[in-house]
């Protein structure tokens, strides 16, 4: 018979690496030009728009990107905090359970940050300035 905390246990899914990739893409389209335009390198900004076209569909497309990301956050969160989680009971296979979830945790914090630094940029920052003008 097949016992479950056995060593041939299905691996858990790592939602890191695609909440970081998802949420990069809001801050690369949004945020990156906003900054650079801000520290003078305005030409800069629009080279990488000329030499990258993706980046003007992501732009052009933020809303959409915003949305997918965010909710693709919210289900990782989910998945990385739901209730009645739990490791197996072999000690190996609970200690890499425990570090893939705290890699898990880091990822989302910090693409939480990723994704608030893009929305920020791309939908609070002028109303911001303007208000502040």
């Amino acid at each position: 018979m097949n016992n479950p905390s056995s060593t041939h246990e299905a691996p858990r899914r790592s939602w890191g690496w695609l909440i970081l990739f998802t949420s990069s893409t809001t801050l690369i389209c949004c945020a990156l030009p906003i900054l650079l335009v801000s520290l003078g390198a305005g030409a800069l900004s629009a080279a990488m728009f000329a030499k990258l076209p993706f980046l003007g569909v992501l732009a052009h497309h933020k809303i959409w990107m915003f949305l997918g990301s965010g909710l693709l956050l919210v289900l990782a969160g989910w998945s990385v905090y739901r209730p009645g989680r739990s490791c197996p009971t072999d000690p190996i296979l609970a200690k890499q359970c425990q570090k893939v979830d705290r890699w898990n945790r880091r990822f989302l914090i910090l693409s939480g940050i990723v994704w608030g630094i893009g929305f920020s940029a791309a939908y609070m920052a002028a109303p911001l300035y303007r208000w502040l003008s």
